[in-house]
């Protein structure tokens, strides 16, 4: 408080503090205490902006109620009306709550979209915050940064690693968990703070192989939607010098995904995270590689387990460890836990049995998942596939909790000795 601290200003001076000496080094040059235990080492890893050359952040439409939507079929009645010059401008900018900026040009965009009749291939889904996709009209007339570039990778077939940008640790006492992946493009606010920055496993080739296309108008979204047999070829999207260790040390080539899948596993160890927690508040993580192939692969299994579960593709969701209980009309309403009897509630008389108070309480990204979830949906009546997915949601939890503490159980092997990165 300001009155103790005054008082405590008038009782020392410069000669009667206990003064620590700092030594910032390169390359962040850091004015306060901080534990350096170990930094020589980590260092030495591969650093995920390295692993996978290509990445962006995620999209930002600057207008996410006009552009995604739970409900495709609602999304598509505005974007029809959107595009019906017969309505007038200004009835648009108050139904829709939209307003001109210096990129976006509300009579401009209506005109183009007016004339285009493609309009209603753009549909797509959008991995908006941890577990909860959603349909985007992924467009550039409507869509402020759609970030074509690195995201038209995302709508063939393909994985990515999401990762929280620097920083994003909330609070000093919170444990670093910004780290998800998606078969689909990504919001940039995946998690709490933003920042999301995708990483895609493979990259397809330009179909016009032409930068300008790709900054283009409405013909960069139809080459963006051909269909995927036009993309005959696909390159990992893998640092070449990794592959090309790892081929030498394990003596044959591991698979981009099983490459992706032991990266997710050490992300996913809470070891990993508890003994590099400084160093992952400040710049993306590095990953250390087991010279031990066996290892790599066990490593990679439980990736695999991790990114099934995370995607709700799993066998292992069936049957889901949780139920939906009680009358009522599926409607959201107040949300509460009951530690005691490990019920959610949705409303008075409804909940979800079965959640363990670990299950509700764990986060990703910076949400706790399981009221996160159901928070974005107050007001709403939950349908019979939205209660199925929240069943899966709480029992991929419980699933992850325990795969990590089996990936924690061998961890510290995967230290031991380690495939150096380039310098």
């Amino acid at each position: 408080m300001r009155e103790r601290k005054y008082d405590w200003l008038l009782e020392n001076d410069i000669k009667t503090i206990n003064w620590v000496k700092l030594s910032p080094t390169s390359p962040y040059y850091f004015f306060v205490q901080r534990e350096e235990r170990g930094r020589e080492i980590y260092e030495n890893y591969w650093k995920i902006t390295d692993i996978f050359p290509v990445n962006c952040v995620g999209i930002v439409t600057a207008r996410d109620k006009f552009a995604i939507d739970f409900d495709m079929g609602a999304l598509k009645r505005r974007i029809a009306m959107f595009r019906n010059l017969s309505m007038p401008d200004e009835l648009i900018k108050q139904t829709f709550k939209l307003k001109d900026t210096s990129t976006f040009k509300l009579r401009k965009s209506r005109e183009i979209l007016s004339k285009d009749e493609n309009w209603d291939e753009y549909f797509t889904e959008i991995l908006y915050r941890p577990f909860d996709k959603r349909t985007i009209y992924y467009t550039n007339i409507v869509v402020e940064r759609p970030l074509l570039e690195v995201m038209r990778h995302m709508l063939q077939k393909n994985l990515a690693l999401c990762i929280g940008r620097a920083g994003q640790v909330v609070g000093l006492d919170k444990p670093w968990n910004i780290v998800f992946c998606s078969d689909h493009i990504e919001d940039l606010n995946l998690f709490y703070r933003g920042g999301n920055v995708n990483f895609p496993l493979y990259l397809y080739p330009d179909i016009a192989n032409s930068p300008d296309n790709i900054r283009g108008t409405n013909r960069t979204m139809m080459m963006v939607f051909e269909p995927t047999k036009t993309y005959r070829s696909k390159n990992p999207n893998i640092n070449q010098m990794l592959f090309e260790s790892l081929i030498r040390i394990y003596d044959k080539a591991p698979a981009p995904e099983e490459i992706f899948y032991y990266i997710y596993a050490v992300l996913y160890s809470n070891a990993y995270r508890t003994k590099y927690a400084e160093f992952l508040k400040i710049d993306f993580p590095r990953v250390p590689f087991t010279k031990d192939y066996k290892l790599f692969d066990k490593m990679a299994e439980h990736g695999k387990r991790l990114v099934d579960l995370h995607l709700l593709k799993s066998a292992e969701l069936d049957p889901p460890i949780a139920k939906f209980q009680g009358e009522g009309d599926e409607r959201v309403q107040k949300l509460r836990y009951d530690e005691k009897e490990k019920y959610v509630y949705v409303n008075q008389g409804q909940y979800f049995e079965g959640v363990t108070k670990e299950v509700w309480q764990y986060q990703i990204g910076g949400y706790q998942v399981c009221h996160k979830w159901l928070k974005d949906r107050k007001g709403r009546r939950l349908s019979l596939d939205d209660i199925k997915h929240y069943c899966k949601i709480v029992t991929t939890l419980q699933k992850t909790i325990e795969i990590q503490k089996a990936i924690d159980d061998i961890y510290p092997e995967v230290e031991k000795e380690t495939v150096e990165s380039k310098k």
